[in-house]
């Protein structure tokens, strides 16, 4: 209990499960919905770009992709340039599932029973420790 990853780890866990049946209503996993976020802020990204931004190997996130496309959320296709890049767009119900997922964070805020600014501070601690242990890799 005195350890850090504990704490973590667990903080994880339950942040999962308070997220689960919000993204349920939405037809989205946890790691779907991030895949999203990513997309959401930016459409347009390769695979790696998207991998990347999720700390994520890319391998694994070609079976998730795939399945959001298969739901009709987001397309994939090669580059000319180079076939070997996949690029990944939203599609126009992709799109609109954004205005769907706009109330998500709010009841995440609720549930947390912190205010926005706290949770600002929490955010910004995690990102140090994140870069910091990103170094030591």
């Amino acid at each position: 209990d005195n350890q850090v990853c504990f704490a973590l780890h667990s903080t994880s866990l339950l942040m999962t499960k308070v997220y689960k049946p919000l993204l349920q209503a939405l037809g989205l996993t946890y790691p779907q919905y991030l895949a999203m976020l990513v997309l959401w802020e930016q459409d347009g990204l390769t695979v790696g770009e998207i991998s990347q931004r999720l700390l994520t190997d890319p391998g694994s996130l070609t079976p998730l992709l795939k399945r959001l496309e298969s739901e009709g959320l987001l397309k994939r296709t090669r580059s000319r340039e180079d076939e070997r890049v996949v690029l990944v767009q939203l599609t126009d119900k992709g799109c609109d599932l954004r205005d769907e997922a706009s109330k998500v964070p709010h009841c995440i805020l609720e549930a947390s029973g912190r205010t926005v600014e706290r949770l600002q501070k929490l955010q910004a601690e995690l990102l140090d420790l994140r870069n910091s242990l990103q170094k030591n890799l």
